[in-house]
Order: structure tokens, then C-alpha cells, then sequence
């Protein structure tokens, strides 16, 4: 059960029997249609479901409370999340102590971006005696992450993991550390959360990120491996390790990698800019620039596409067309020092000195070290 399902499953009757329109006794008829609900939600039956519940708010007023909740539950899996609330709601009004319905109030206030309100709920749930949940913790913690209260967000990420710890749980503790830039924290996050499930290639993956983020792209590889063991058809894990691959000069390796996650994502533009550039390497330009221009089709506002197609013109000696792609790339993304350096070289071929010059500066002033400034000397030299 993914984590998204686990929040949005369905509950028994059993957590609804203080429902209006329920029998005391164990198999009376409202207790055992409930369990029929309960069956036809499990089994997907949505239609036959609904019809039931139609007929029995018909009966009761609209006053039975376990099939207002199966009935939001349906229409918010549907998309219907503003109908859902309202459900959700009638439902807590006729049974205030049953926990569950306000659980799933806050789950629909927390899908409808209103992360404050949903909040609220948890809280007020929480004032209800005590509750070892580690799903209310755990949403708090998402609701605080969205409104980037980092700090408050780890206290029930962490406070969700120690009552029940969860693989969601890690994913998110070590996204609010990334988020934070605190990647050691994040790193021993996910080590600590593949003690709890080695197996699982979302963490892996995650965590292979993670180190090739900071550099240590031999780490990255591994757990990358690791995962692709799990799960061979993964695009996100396939392109993160062709990337590594390609980083090597192996572009051939990395082309067969990626032919695997273009079955399962082909219209991933993070997938074709990196084809255009194995291609580019390979110096097969006609065939890279139709990969990068596919990957700007799909995604015109990726500054790191725009600035590949302008070194790839560069390199054939189009240089009004590469000033156009690093203009673009630039006013995308303005503190990437690299994007004005080789601008800087197109103008130079226009014989655009002044503007040239005027560029150089630029990537000689955003960059802190000196390493820039000599590579400016030696691509210039190559140029």
C-alpha cells in the first residue's frame, strides 16, 4: 500500500458504530449493510456503492454517518475533494467523538492547499486524550512543510517514527532536511530508514540523489544500482545512473539506459536533454539538437536545455542561434556564471566585442574563486 492510499483506506464499521441510524446489536441490518458498504469499497465497486448509499441517506435523512464517510471517501478519490470535506464533515457533526472523521477533514483541508485549517483539526484531535497516530503526526508534519516551517515539520516527522515508523515518514523527515540544505541530516535520514526496509527502491533512489547532489557520484552509483535491482524500470532511478554513466564519457552505455526510460516516460524532458547531449558527445549534432529542442518542447522554461542547445550551436559555428539560446538561458536562470562565460564567446565570433567584454566581467565577478577566470583563458583558446 503506497502512502498515499494508506492515509486515503477505508476504515471498518467498527470505528463508526456510534453512528446514527446503527443497531446495538452485532449483525442488525444498518451494521450488516455497513460491512457491505465496506466490501464494495474494497472491491472497487464504486457505482453499486453510491447506489447503496443513495438509498440508505434517503432513508435516514441524510443522519447515518459510516455512509456519508464511505461516500466522501469515493467522491474525494475522484477528485471531488471539496464535496469530500463537506461529507467529512457532516459526518464529525453526527458522531464528534469519532477521530476518524476528523482525521479525514484535515486529510481533504490538507489536499485542498488549506495546510493552516488542516492543522487546526490535527491539533484539535489531539486535545481528544490520547492519541498514538502516527498519521496525524506525519500530516502535520506535511501541512508544516508546505507552509516551510522546516523546524516544526522534523519535530512530527520524527514524532510520527517514534510511535510507528514508516517509510513515508523517512522519505519526508529527509526531504525537509534536503529542503533545508542540511544533506548530511537528510543522508542519515534515509540510512537510517533503510535499516527499517533495505528493500525499498524509493529510498534508495532517493538517497542516491542525494550523494550524487553533493558530489560523491561512486555513493550515488551504488545505491542507484541497488535500487534499479529492485525496481530495473524505474525512469527516475535509470536517469540518474545514465547521467553518472554519462558524466564518465560513456554515452553509449547511457543511451541504452535511457531507450529503457523512454518506454516508460517519453515525454520526460529531463530524459531527451540528456540524449541530446550523449549525442553531442558522440558528435552527431543534427540528431542532438532534435533531442534538446524535443526536451524545450516539453518543458520551455528548463534553463539547463536552453544553455545545451546553445553550446551545441556554439560548437557548429551557429552563433546567432547560440546567443539566442544563452540569452535564454540567462534570463532564466541569472546566477549561472557559466551561461555569460560562453556567451561572452558567441559575442566574441559576432564581433561583438564591447558586449563580449561586458559578459566576461560578469562571469568573472559572480564567480567567488579564480577557477573560472582560467577557464574563460582556455575555452577562449580553444574557441
Amino acid at each position: 500500500m503506497t502512502k498515499d492510499n494508506a492515509m486515503d483506506s477505508i476504515r471498518s464499521p467498527r470505528s463508526h458504530h456510534g453512528a446514527r441510524g446503527s443497531s446495538s446489536s452485532h449483525m442488525s441490518e444498518p451494521s450488516a449493510r455497513n460491512w457491505y458498504l465496506h466490501r464494495l469499497y474494497l472491491r472497487s465497486e464504486f457505482k453499486e456503492c453510491l447506489r447503496v448509499i443513495e438509498g440508505v441517506l434517503r432513508e435516514h435523512q441524510g443522519l447515518s454517518e459510516y455512509p456519508l464517510y464511505v461516500k466522501a471517501l469515493i467522491l474525494r478519490q475522484s477528485g471531488r475533494i471539496q464535496e469530500s470535506l463537506q461529507l467529512f464533515q457532516a459526518a464529525a457533526c453526527l458522531n464528534p467523538e469519532n477521530k476518524e472523521n476528523l482525521k479525514q477533514v484535515g486529510r481533504s483541508l490538507y489536499l485542498l492547499g488549506k495546510h493552516t485549517a488542516a492543522i487546526e483539526v490535527y491539533e484539535e484531535i489531539l486535545t481528544m486524550g490520547r492519541v498514538d497516530d502516527w498519521e496525524i503526526y506525519h500530516s502535520m508534519g506535511l501541512c508544516h512543510m508546505y507552509l516551510k516551517d522546516y523546524d516544526r515539520a522534523a519535530q512530527n516527522f520524527q514524532r510520527a517514527n517514534t510511535i510507528n515508523r514508516h517509510d513515508a515518514t523517512f522519505l519526508q523527515l529527509g526531504k525537509v532536511h534536503t529542503l533545508r540544505e542540511d544533506f548530511k541530516a537528510a543522508i542519515n535520514v534515509y540510512l537510517e530508514a533503510l535499516e527499517f526496509s533495505p528493500e525499498n527502491p524509493e529510498i534508495l533512489t532517493t538517497l542516491g540523489l542525494l550523494y550524487l547532489r553533493v558530489g560523491e557520484n561512486f555513493r550515488a552509483f551504488d545505491y542507484l544500482g541497488n535500487s534499479l535491482t529492485h525496481d530495473p524500470r524505474n525512469p527516475k532511478t535509470i536517469l540518474a545512473a545514465g547521467s553518472i554513466i554519462q558524466d564518465h564519457g560513456d554515452m553509449d552505455v547511457a543511451l541504452v539506459k535511457y531507450r529503457v526510460a523512454a518506454a516508460q516516460t517519453p515525454n520526460s524532458a529531463q530524459l531527451w536533454n540528456n540524449v541530446g547531449m550523449c549525442f553531442f558527445g558522440k558528435q552527431r549534432y543534427v540528431a542532438s539538437v532534435a533531442c534538446l529542442k524535443r526536451a524545450l518542447y516539453l518543458d520551455p522554461f528548463e534553463w539547463i536545455t536552453s544553455y545545451n542547445l546553445g553550446l551545441v550551436h556554439l560548437n557548429t559555428g551557429q552563433y546567432a542561434s547560440a546567443f539566442h539560446f544563452f540569452s535564454a538561458a540567462i534570463n532564466l536562470k541569472p546566477d549561472f556564471p557559466s551561461s555569460y562565460m560562453y556567451l561572452a564567446i558567441t559575442l566574441s565570433r559576432l564581433d561583438d566585442f564591447e558586449n563580449a567584454c561586458s559578459a566576461f566581467d560578469k562571469a568573472i565577478e559572480m564567480e567567488r574563486y579564480h577557477t573560472l577566470s582560467r577557464n574563460i583563458v582556455r575555452i577562449v583558446l580553444v574557441y
